[in-house]
């Protein structure tokens, strides 16, 4: 499932369900991911630093906090994730990044957390992965 914060809008972004799933569904296939069950928010700044201090008791907002699951009993689920719109927006700017292009290196980030990766060099690889299939066929990457 996919829940988008209500009035969230950002114009270089992704904001409405339809256009995230697909998003998502084209980095976990482009992860070898593909099947996989998750839920994904997808807030403003507000919201993910409420996120952030109840579950890591860290202030402020981060840009993706992610949730794997530890259900035997739902083996496809990979768990829960969410992404702060305005913190995407801000640090794609800050990177000289596009806004789009900065989104999908997050979700990715985040899904490789949810399949039980670590930060380090086959973390960032794979990512980097994803970005570069998903930059094939949109333009809006580059």
């Amino acid at each position: 499932m996919i829940g988008v914060a209500p009035g969230l809008l950002h114009p270089d972004l992704p904001c409405r369900r339809p256009e995230l799933a697909v998003l998502c569904r084209d980095i976990l296939d482009a992860l070898d991911l593909g099947g996989g069950a998750f839920d994904l928010r997808v807030v403003g700044d507000g919201e993910m630093a409420a996120l952030n201090r109840a579950h890591l008791g860290l202030p402020g907002p981060t840009n993706v906090l992610s949730f794997p699951a530890e259900d035997p009993q739902r083996p496809d689920y990979l768990g829960e994730m969410a992404v702060s719109l305005d913190t995407v927006a801000r640090e794609a700017f800050l990177y000289g990044q596009p806004p789009r292009a900065h989104l999908v290196r997050l979700l990715a980030h985040g899904f490789l957390h949810l399949a039980g990766f670590d930060h380090g060099p086959v973390m960032e690889a794979l990512t980097e992965q994803a970005v570069d299939a998903l930059a094939l066929t949109d333009a809006r990457l580059s």
